[in-house]
């Protein structure tokens, strides 16, 4: 029985390592594999200013509720 328990094992060891390392050998590939180059920067501006505006609407929206509790009081 114990025969058994050691081979279930050492299946089990050799299923792992051949299932992390079968993609890199069948496609030639270096373990791990190389980074692909960084692509070349695409901001054109728009971001930014998409994102300043992002902030502007929230600081828009604190400003709101921080009056607006005020605004109920002065009645």
């Amino acid at each position: 029985m114990a025969f058994f328990k050691s081979c279930a094992g050492i299946v089990a060891i050799s299923a792992l390592v051949f299932t992390i390392f079968m993609p890199f050998i069948v496609q030639g590939q270096s373990f791990p594999p190389a980074p692909s180059p960084a692509p070349g920067p695409s901001s054109d501006g728009t971001t930014i200013d998409q994102g300043i505006a992002y902030v502007l609407m929230f600081v828009a929206l604190v400003l709101t509720y921080l009056i607006h509790p005020l605004d109920a009081f002065s009645h």
